[in-house]
């Protein structure tokens, strides 16, 4: 898919069509009543600055082998996980069903409300802060959040953030290569 010709995608039983699904167990239920309202997009990269290695899947699976990289060891027991996972080349995983509380926030609060998982999906895409993310990457981002924007209608323009900015002082994802204002312009002609 290139920039000028969008996909379309849809939402459909809690899970993105067109997204290979893995089923996380890195998940549970959101609190009663509470809205969807926020996407908080990430960056990920396993081992640090490489990509297409499988161990994001793996380490969202609870299957990351602690042995494989020294770096590794320091977060195998960590148990974390995304809605979405973005490779670099545009290809969707999904690992949590949208209507369930992904566990990829943390510590985290926006516009005065903690525990930002509760309220949000999440989506990783493949990278690093410093290193340009991919065309693909950025076009699948966009059909992808334009899906979830239609099946979760409070998530505004306005209501997706980075992790930086739900984290700030702890997190710096996306980082200072993700380019917003192409988001912005791709999410634009896709309404």
């Amino acid at each position: 898919m290139d920039e000028q010709g969008a996909g379309v995608l849809q939402v459909s039983g809690q899970r993105l069509v067109g997204a290979r699904f893995c089923a996380s167990p890195n998940h549970n239920l959101r609190p009663a009543g509470r809205v969807v309202d926020l996407l908080v997009l990430h960056n990920i990269s396993l081992p640090p600055g490489e990509y297409g290695s499988g161990c994001v899947e793996q380490f969202f699976l609870n299957e990351l082998d602690a042995r494989q990289h020294p770096y590794f060891a320091t977060i195998a027991q960590l148990q974390v996980s995304a809605h979405l996972l973005i490779e670099r080349g545009g290809a969707l995983v999904q690992f949590v069903p949208f209507d369930r509380r992904a566990w990829h926030a943390g510590v985290s609060c926006w516009q005065g409300c903690d525990n930002c998982n509760d309220f949000s999906i999440g989506i990783e895409l493949e990278g690093c802060d410093e290193e340009p993310y991919s065309p693909a990457q950025y076009q699948s981002l966009a059909t992808a959040v334009a899906a979830i924007q239609r099946a979760y209608p409070a998530i505004t323009d306005e209501r997706i953030v980075g992790h930086s900015d739900i984290a700030p002082g702890r997190k710096t994802d996306p980082g200072p290569a993700f380019d917003w204002p192409r988001l912005r312009a791709l999410l634009a002609s896709l309404k």
